[in-house]
């Protein structure tokens, strides 16, 4: 069942679909996360580039994945559908 699905049986979880997917996505931040990891850079490249401490990135990723845009496969964190809206941002 995909993300979407399992939030569209009413319009309130629908709501908080979409307040949780517009949270991860409309910061400046998590977005150029976002972008850094489609091109391919590490966890440690990164906070690296971004000046970030772990716990400000670690904080970031977890609004990022409770948003539907990451998920952790294989202890790597990888864009979803819906992660993917930064190659059209």
């Amino acid at each position: 069942m995909s993300k979407w699905e399992e939030f569209s049986h009413s319009i309130d979880s629908s709501r908080e679909y979409h307040e949780r997917y517009h949270r991860a996505v409309n910061n400046p931040k998590r977005r150029e996360i976002l972008k850094l990891l489609a091109s391919g850079l590490s966890e440690d490249e990164i906070i690296r580039k971004l000046g970030l401490s772990r716990a400000e990135f670690d904080y970031h990723i977890q609004i990022l994945i409770q948003g539907f845009c990451l998920e952790r496969k294989d202890g790597r964190l990888v864009l979803t559908k819906e992660g993917n809206i930064i190659n059209y941002l």
